[in-house]
C-alpha cells in the first residue's frame, strides 16, 4: 500500500496547490470584474443602488458610503473584492458590508468573511483613533456579509451559510470515526442526533453567518431589477458562456475563444445599459479580468478535485491502519459511491 500520510502533509499539499494557483506569494491580485464595477469611487451610485437592492432601501446620498476594501488581504487565491461602510445617517447606526462575487459554490465562505471582517474591523479601530484597551466601550458597526453567486452549478434563489456548520463537520467526522473504531453500524439521523446533543452542550462562542445570493441571469428578478448595474452585470456574465463555443483542441484556443466571446459580449450590450459606457471605455482591462477571473476558476476546479481525492485516500488509508479493514470496508463505512472506487484503488495500491 501506498506510504500513510498525516492530515498535516496534506496541508502542507494543499498549501503548495494554493501557491501554484497564485503563482507566486507576493503576486499583485488583479481586481476581478465586480469589484471593478461596484468598487470604485466614480461608481459610487452603483454600489448604493446594490446596498439598496441587498436591503431593500432607497437611499440616495452616495456620501453615506465609504469603500474601504482591503487589497491586499488574500485567502485562497483570492482577495476580497468590495467592502463599504455605511454611515449612520442611513439608518440608525453603521454597517460595514462585506461584497463577494463567487463563480463557484464555496460552503467555506463564513470562515473566509470572518477572516476578512476581522482585518476590517482592525483597520476601522486605526482609522478612527479607538482605544481597544480603554475601559470604554467601543462603538463598532454592525456586519453584513453578502455573497453574490453566478456559477453554472445549479443553486436557489437564496441561502445561508454557518460557520457552526464547519464546527458540526467536526464533531461529525470523530463521531464516525469512534462508531467505526467500535465496529458497530449506525444510521445518519443516530450520528446527526449525537453531533446536535455535543455541539448543544458544547455551546462554542463564534457564529457566522453568510448571505448567498444567486445572481444569475433570470434568478432574483426583483434584486437585480433594482439594482440596474447588477442586472446587467448578470447580463454580461451570462452572455460571455452563451458565446462560448466548446471543441478547442488546445489551451490557447481555448483562451482565444474565450476572449472572442467576452468581444462578443461587450459589443452586443445593449445601448441603455448604465455599465454599457464604463465597460466600452475600460474594454482591455475587462477582458483581462475576464479572462483571469477564468483561469483562476480552472485552477481552483483542479485545486479542489486534488485536495478532495488526496483527503478521501487519506480517510481510507486511517481508518484501514486503525481497524484492519479491507479497502471494501472502509469505503463502505465512508460511504463513497461505487462507481468512484476503481481510480481510488488504483491510488491506494499503487505502490505495492
Amino acid at each position: 500500500m501506498a506510504e500513510k500520510k498525516t492530515y498535516e502533509e496534506l496541508e502542507e499539499r494543499i498549501r503548495e496547490l494554493e501557491n501554484q494557483l497564485k503563482g507566486t506569494e507576493n503576486r499583485e491580485y488583479k481586481s476581478r470584474l465586480f469589484g471593478f464595477l461596484f468598487g470604485r469611487e466614480e461608481n459610487k451610485r452603483w454600489t448604493l443602488s446594490l446596498y439598496n437592492a441587498i436591503h431593500g432601501t432607497s437611499y440616495d446620498d452616495i456620501s453615506a458610503v465609504t469603500i474601504n476594501t482591503i487589497e491586499d488581504v488574500v485567502y485562497m487565491g483570492m482577495k476580497n473584492d468590495l467592502s463599504i461602510l455605511v454611515s449612520e445617517i442611513v439608518s440608525l447606526y453603521r454597517t460595514l458590508e462585506l461584497y463577494e462575487q463567487q463563480s463557484s459554490y464555496n460552503p467555506n465562505m463564513p470562515i473566509r468573511e470572518f477572516m476578512y471582517a476581522g482585518k476590517l474591523y482592525d483597520k476601522f479601530i486605526h482609522s478612527a483613533r479607538l482605544n481597544r484597551y480603554g475601559k470604554k466601550l467601543l462603538p463598532l458597526p454592525l456586519p453584513k456579509l453578502v455573497v453574490f453567486y453566478n456559477g453554472t452549478d445549479e443553486k436557489e434563489d437564496e441561502c445561508t451559510l454557518s460557520l457552526s456548520d464547519a464546527f458540526k463537520e467536526e464533531i461529525r467526522q470523530n463521531v464516525l470515526h469512534k462508531y467505526s473504531g467500535m465496529n458497530e453500524k449506525t444510521d445518519e439521523s443516530r450520528i446527526q442526533a449525537e453531533v446536535e446533543k455535543i455541539f448543544h452542550d458544547a455551546d462554542p462562542d463564534i457564529e457566522v453567518k453568510v448571505r448567498i445570493i444567486n445572481i444569475n441571469f433570470g434568478h432574483n428578478r426583483e434584486m437585480l431589477s433594482k439594482c440596474k448595474p447588477l442586472g446587467e452585470y448578470a447580463w454580461f456574465v451570462a452572455q460571455v458562456r452563451n458565446n462560448q463555443t466548446d471543441g478547442s483542441s488546445t489551451e490557447d484556443d481555448k483562451r482565444a475563444g474565450i476572449g472572442r466571446a467576452i468581444d462578443r459580449a461587450i459589443d452586443e450590450m445593449p445601448e441603455n445599459f448604465e455599465i454599457k459606457k464604463f465597460i466600452t471605455a475600460n474594454r482591455a482591462e475587462v477582458k483581462d479580468m475576464c479572462l483571469t477571473e477564468y483561469n483562476e476558476a480552472e485552477a481552483m476546479d483542479m485545486l479542489r478535485q486534488e485536495e478532495r481525492l488526496e483527503t478521501r485516500l487519506l480517510d481510507i488509508k486511517n481508518l484501514m491502519d486503525s481497524t484492519g479493514w479491507t479497502a471494501e470496508k472502509a469505503m463502505d463505512t465512508l460511504k463513497i459511491p461505487k462507481d468512484q472506487r476503481t481510480s481510488l484503488y488504483v491510488d491506494l495500491f499503487r505502490n505495492e
